[in-house]
């Protein structure tokens, strides 16, 4: 058997365990809540996995290793401020978020705001939902871009082929599966990508006679490669291949600070929150944030040393632009490891691509159902029109983001970056108000979210990437649109005891946690 097909033979096993996950998670679903928010039954590394899963994609395991063997030890800001930013989501959001919509009652990020805040009016649950909708398409687009190029890269299949297959699986699974399905299928990816981040680095530090040997590679070919704060030194080898392929980068504060800022992006995801309210009991946020924390931190590290044991390898076999940089973690598994082995290695990798899809695709349907018909259309139906309803809206969404992905001509990298920085700005701010200020109003939200996306809009395409426009546009979407909430809820707030009897009943419940 070819090394291809040993290869195929794994990722066709992977698939249909996943197909078979998402029929298991069909049978136990059988009203909205169930659909929608897996009936708030999620245990702790499950919920804890699944948000670390459908948070990375394929960054993890492609753009950051690869930007390491490039640049060397200053990219890891990025990761620094994803993990402090994870940890504090864990501690600040996921208790309070749980509580809170047990109280209300609230299965999406829109429909909690609303009752947070007693909009009778509709227009902050229609806002929120066209925000996910909009910024959720072009995200879920960007995934399917990512496995079309997944495909078209490690097996030579047409980008269309790929884009296909990977489309086909991922919208399968959700649309029958709903939310659970999405949880547990996350879960499963997310064990494979923690255990392949770590099988390679450790197969590659091994195979080229320990780190001593690795760090002296490393150092020959850019002095500054282990420094935080470095720029690659002038004059070394890979200084000399970055100025050939026109791709030198200077480390400055405004980057560092950028970097360090994708950190604030964690508070506004509705795909990550969205599992904070699915726990199955407050008791459990304490454990799930510890296996979600360490799962990410030993991920991030990984990662790391893989680039670092790539760069290493490539440097003594075929020189340092031997692959694309992005690839490294693919191609180190094919080198190091058995075809079948390496096959496992590339289903982590779409592990990473299709659980991120269909965490959003769930989050978008949610929104179109929950939020926008219901606000639009009152009269009520039985759930299983809802739920039949979500299963059409995912097929939708899917069609638009294909039709995006297909002409293949979007950056993956400049899509994520925008919709995270979009949600960071728009929601961030505002799910940190609502939970702990308790004057916070609906005006105040809306204006507040609405200025934070059109700052990230605007500040993402402008032609501005000098002094103060060099920083990334979620520094200034975030604080704009606290200080905007802030201001606009402080002329337009009004006692309502609904709000408060909410809000100690929050309290209380966090109060008597175990």
């Amino acid at each position: 058997m070819s090394e291809q097909m040993y290869q195929l033979v794994a990722l066709v096993i992977y698939m249909i365990a996943l197909l078979w996950i998402g029929w298991y998670a069909y049978k136990k679903t059988t009203d909205l809540t169930d659909f929608m928010l897996g009936g708030r039954s999620l245990g702790p590394g499950v919920t804890a996995l699944s948000a670390g899963a459908a948070d990375m994609s394929g960054w993890l395991l492609m753009g950051l290793p690869g930007a390491i063997y490039l640049y060397g030890a200053n990219q890891l800001w990025m990761g620094v401020g994803l993990l402090v930013g994870a940890y504090v989501n864990w501690l600040l959001v996921a208790p309070r978020l749980r509580a809170y919509t047990e109280v209300n009652d609230s299965i999406t990020v829109p429909s909690y705001l609303e009752g947070r805040l007693k909009d009778t009016s509709n227009i902050l649950r229609m806002v929120t939902a066209l925000v996910i909708l909009l910024f959720f398409t072009f995200y879920v687009s960007s995934g399917m871009v990512a496995g079309g190029k997944f495909f078209e890269s490690s097996f030579g299949l047409d980008y269309h082929v790929g884009l296909l297959t990977v489309a086909a699986v991922v919208i399968a699974y959700t649309l029958f599966g709903g939310f659970l399905a999405v949880s547990y299928t996350d879960f499963f990816q997310g064990l494979i990508m923690f255990f392949a981040l770590l099988l390679v680095p450790i197969g590659g530090i091994w195979y080229l006679g320990g780190w001593t040997e690795v760090k002296e590679i490393l150092l020959a070919l850019n002095p500054n490669h282990l420094n935080w704060t470095a720029s690659v030194e002038t004059g070394s080898a890979m200084y000399d291949y970055l100025v050939s392929i026109d791709k030198v980068d200077i480390v400055t504060f405004a980057s560092i600070a950028s970097a360090l800022a994708w950190g604030l992006g964690y508070f506004g995801q509705p795909h990550i929150i969205v599992r904070f309210m699915a726990i199955e009991s407050l008791d459990e946020v304490k454990s799930a944030r510890r296996i979600g924390t360490g799962w990410m931190l030993l991920s991030l590290v990984g990662a790391t040393f893989t680039a670092f044991v790539g760069l290493a390898y490539f440097s003594q076999n075929g020189g340092i632009g031997a692959i694309d940089p992005e690839t490294v973690f693919i191609v180190m598994g094919q080198v190091l490891f058995h075809p079948l082995v390496a096959g496992i290695i590339l289903a982590a990798v779409l592990a990473a691509v299709m659980s991120t899809i269909s965490s959003q695709l769930i989050v978008t349907s949610s929104a179109l159902v929950e939020d926008l018909h219901k606000a639009i259309f009152k009269k009520s139906h039985p759930d299983r029109y809802y739920v039949l309803l979500g299963r059409v809206a995912i097929l939708v969404v899917s069609a638009v983001a294909l039709a995006l992905a297909w002409p293949n001509n979007e950056s993956i990298l400049s899509l994520v970056s925008f919709a995270w920085a979009g949600f960071g700005g728009a929601f961030g701010p505002i799910i940190l108000l609502s939970l702990y200020w308790r004057r916070l109003t609906s005006q105040g939200a809306i204006a507040g979210m609405v200025v934070g996306a059109i700052i990230a809009f605007i500040w993402h395409y402008a032609p501005m990437d000098t002094g103060i426009f060099a920083v990334y546009e979620i520094i200034p979407a975030f604080l704009l649109n606290l200080v905007t909430a802030v201001v606009v809820s402080r002329f337009t707030f009004k006692d309502n005891p609904d709000i408060e009897k909410e809000f100690e009943a929050t309290l209380h419940l966090l109060r008597n946690r175990k």
